[in-house]
């Protein structure tokens, strides 16, 4: 039903471990291969290409959905529905930005301190275009294949490059003047094939699997038993995503309660519950959580 196109390069690794997480296994004959299966009714073909190239090709129909940066659906202005970020990797957990940068000694504080005719260096040229254009600074702006920051103040004289902290940037004597894109990982469909009923559908319940894995990490489950006098102060105890599941054992003998909390708390968080009076303490790990 559905023609999938996933990342290549330095977001592949990630993205193949979050379709196994979702019950989704990516299957190719070797690594380098660009085709590939899913053995899901709802996914027919499977491509892995240059995360730049994929919203061209989904906005075309060649694919019904795909998966690149919000920064590579901007650039090339791409016509594609957004069914929703994925913040699955170290390099996708946070935002990147594209940023506007001159060096530091530079007078320029903004984007309307710069002059007409600016020389500017970017791997954005069209995204760079349009964002001048608005600025009402006619620009003169050169494609970078890499080393952007390097080219400032002998090259041009303002760079247009991606960060996630501005570090690299400050340690190549820049400053950043302005923030033109915030960008995350994004799930992209063809609007025509999003129009499909049947082909939105499957699309949905995809995310919904990919989502929920997500949502699991970086969990646990948490069931432990309680007296009745204690119960109130177990359940104050747990920091749950909402009010945490209670059930009467058999006989009237206490509860059973369980609860998601994070991995990160459950160091602290059984011996609390023990020193309550919490008994029969599991911690279970979570694939998904579906909400």
């Amino acid at each position: 039903m559905l023609r999938l196109v996933l990342p290549k390069g330095s977001l592949e690794e990630a993205t193949l471990a979050l379709f196994e997480a979702a019950d989704l296994p990516v299957r190719r004959s070797s690594a380098v291969q660009y085709r590939a299966t899913v053995d899901d009714p709802r996914i027919d073909e499977v491509r892995i290409l240059r995360p730049q190239e994929i919203a061209g090709y989904v906005a075309d129909g060649l694919f019904d959905m795909g998966i690149t940066g919000r920064d590579w659906i901007e650039e090339p202005n791409a016509d594609v529905v957004s069914v929703g970020e994925l913040r699955y990797s170290k390099a996708t957990a946070d935002p990147v930005r594209i940023v506007v940068a001159v060096p530091q000694d530079s007078p320029y504080g903004s984007i309307g301190d710069l002059p007409q005719g600016v020389r500017v260096s970017s791997e954005y040229p069209e995204l760079t275009r349009r964002f001048f254009e608005k600025a009402g600074i006619d620009a003169d702006i050169r494609l970078s294949y890499g080393a952007t920051e390097a080219k400032v103040p002998d090259i041009v004289d303002v760079v247009v490059d991606i960060t996630e902290t501005g570090r690299a940037l400050r340690a190549a004597g820049l400053k950043i003047i302005e923030t033109i894109l915030s960008s995350y990982t994004e799930l992209i469909a063809n609007p025509i094939a999003y129009a499909d009923t049947e082909k939105r559908h499957a699309m949905e319940q995809l995310h919904t699997l990919l989502q929920g894995v997500l949502e699991a990490r970086g969990k646990v489950l948490v069931k432990l038993n309680i007296a009745a006098a204690n119960l109130d102060a177990v359940t104050e105890q747990l920091p749950s995503m909402k009010a945490p599941t209670v059930n009467e054992l058999f006989g009237g003998r206490g509860y059973a309660v369980e609860t998601v909390v994070e991995k990160t708390e459950i160091n602290v968080l059984i011996p609390a519950l023990r020193d309550l009076g919490a008994t029969d303490i599991i911690e279970l790990p979570i694939s998904k959580i579906v909400h």
